[in-house]
C-alpha cells in the first residue's frame, strides 16, 4: 500500500480518534487529510474483513458454524500449496521422489522389521517435498497398516494441548476416513473436551499435507482411516521447567490414546507432522543466519534427533527446554506426543534438510525419520 495509507492505518490502534489521525498526518506530510478519506479507508478494510468489529465477528461465527456442521474437512490448500487437479498433482508428488534429493519410489518393497511410525515435515512442498518422500516411501514399503494416527502441529493457539476432529479429510486424490469409533473411545477416556479447539483444524495444513501423501502412496479404492490430532504448545513446561508429561492435560490425553489404541485388533502406524528449527530475522532473531550458523544448527538438530532415534522422549524434550526453545522447534509437541505413545525398538534418521532464505537470512529445518 502507499506510504500515506500505511501511515493512516498504523494509527488504527484504538488510541487515536479521526481528529488525532488528521493531526498526525498534518505533522508528517504537511497536508490536510479529509475525514471522508479516513472513512473510505475504514469502509474498505471493514468490507474485506481486515478490521475487528461486528462484521468481522459475524463472518467468523458463520465460518466456524459451517465448519462445525460439515461432515468433511475440505482440502483448503488445493490450488494454493499444491496442484488441485489429480493428474497434475500426481506428477507434482512423484517429482519429489524422482528428484536428485529424493528417493526413487519404484522397486520392490524393503525387507526387515515392520514400520511403527514416521516423522515427516510439514513445510511447503516446494522447499521440503523431497524430504516428505523418504518418510512416505517407508510407509509404502514397510507398513501394511491402513490406520494412521497423525500428530499434526497446530500453528494457532489452542485452549488444550491436543485437539481431535471426527471429520473425514478430503484430498484431490481421494478421501481419508476419520476412525470415529476410536476417536470417541479416546474422548471417553479423557476428562476434557478434545473438540473444544476443533475450529483450528479448518485452516491447519500439517495434517492435510500428510493426508495428501498417504493417498498418493495408497491410492483408492484401498480405504485409509486416520486419527487427526492437532498438538498445541507446551507453555507450562517452559514456564515451570518440567517434563510435559507432568502437565495433567498432556498426560491425560496420552494415556487415553495409548489405552484406546491398545484395545484395537488392527495394525496402527503413527505419523508426526513436524518441522524443526525456525531461526533468523524472519522469526524474530536479531541476527541473521549465515553459512557458519547453518552448520552449527545442523549439528544441534542432529544431536536432538539422536534422542528421538533412541526413543528417549524426555532427552528430546530436555534439549529444547534447556535453552527455552531458542531454535523454535514447532514440531516439538507432535514428536513428543508420538514418542510417548509408540511401542517401537528404535528409530532411524532417513533425511535431514534446511530451507534457507538469503533475503531474510532465515532458515527452517526439517527431517524424515522412521521407527521399527
Amino acid at each position: 500500500m502507499p506510504p500515506p495509507v500505511y501511515f493512516i492505518i498504523s494509527h488504527f490502534d484504538g488510541q487515536h480518534s479521526i481528529v488525532d489521525i488528521q493531526a498526525e498526518y498534518m505533522r508528517r506530510f504537511g497536508d490536510f487529510l479529509f475525514t471522508e478519506k479516513i472513512e473510505e479507508i475504514i469502509s474498505q478494510l471493514d468490507e474485506n474483513l481486515f478490521l475487528e468489529g461486528e462484521r468481522f465477528r459475524e463472518m467468523l461465527r458463520q465460518k466456524e458454524e459451517a465448519f462445525k456442521k460439515a461432515s468433511v474437512r475440505e482440502a483448503v490448500f488445493a490450488g494454493k500449496s499444491y496442484e488441485p487437479a489429480p493428474e497434475q498433482l500426481r506428477e507434482q508428488l512423484e517429482g519429489y521422489f524422482r528428484g536428485s534429493d529424493g528417493p526413487d519410489p519404484s522397486g520392490e518393497g524393503s525387507s526387515g522389521e515392520k514400520l511403527k511410525a514416521v516423522v515427516a515435515p510439514h513445510i511447503d512442498f516446494q522447499r521440503g517435498g523431497f524430504c516428505y518422500a523418504f518418510a512416505h516411501r517407508e510407509i509404502r514399503e514397510r507398513s501394511s497398516s491402513r490406520l494412521f494416527v497423525i500428530f499434526g502441529t497446530a500453528h494457532t493457539a489452542m485452549k488444550h494441548p491436543f485437539c481431535l476432529t471426527r471429520k473425514d479429510f478430503m484430498t484431490p486424490l481421494g478421501s481419508l476416513e476419520a476412525h470415529k469409533d476410536l476417536i470417541d473411545a479416546i474422548q471417553s477416556k479423557c476428562p476434557y473436551d478434545l473438540f473444544a479447539d476443533e475450529r483450528v483444524h479448518q485452516n491447519e495444513h500439517s495434517i492435510e499435507f500428510q493426508s495428501l501423501f498417504l493417498r498418493f502412496m495408497i491410492p483408492p479404492p484401498t480405504p485409509i482411516k486416520i486419527i487427526p490430532i492437532l498438538s498445541g504448545y507446551f507453555h507450562e513446561a517452559f514456564e515451570k521447567g518440567i517434563s510435559p508429561m507432568e502437565i495433567k492435560p498432556v498426560r491425560q490425553f496420552i494415556d487415553a490414546l495409548r489405552e484406546s489404541v491398545s484395545s484395537l485388533q488392527e495394525e496402527v502406524c503413527y505419523l508426526a507432522s513436524a518441522d524443526l528449527a525456525h531461526m533468523g530475522l524472519q522469526f524474530g532473531d536479531p541476527g541473521g543466519i549465515g553459512e557458519g550458523e547453518l552448520r552449527i544448527l545442523e549439528e544441534e538438530d542432529r544431536e536432538m534427533l539422536g534422542y528421538v532415534e533412541r526413543m528417549d522422549a524426555e532427552g528430546f524434550s530436555n534439549t529444547i527446554l534447556k535453552d527455552r526453545d531458542r531454535r523454535k522447534v514447532c514440531g516439538y509437541p507432535a514428536i513428543y506426543g508420538m514418542l510417548n505413545c509408540l511401542d517401537a525398538k528404535a528409530g532411524k534418521l532417513l533425511k535431514y534438510g534446511q530451507a534457507a532464505t538469503s533475503e531474510t537470512q532465515s532458515v527452517v529445518t526439517f527431517a524424515s525419520m522412521a521407527f521399527y
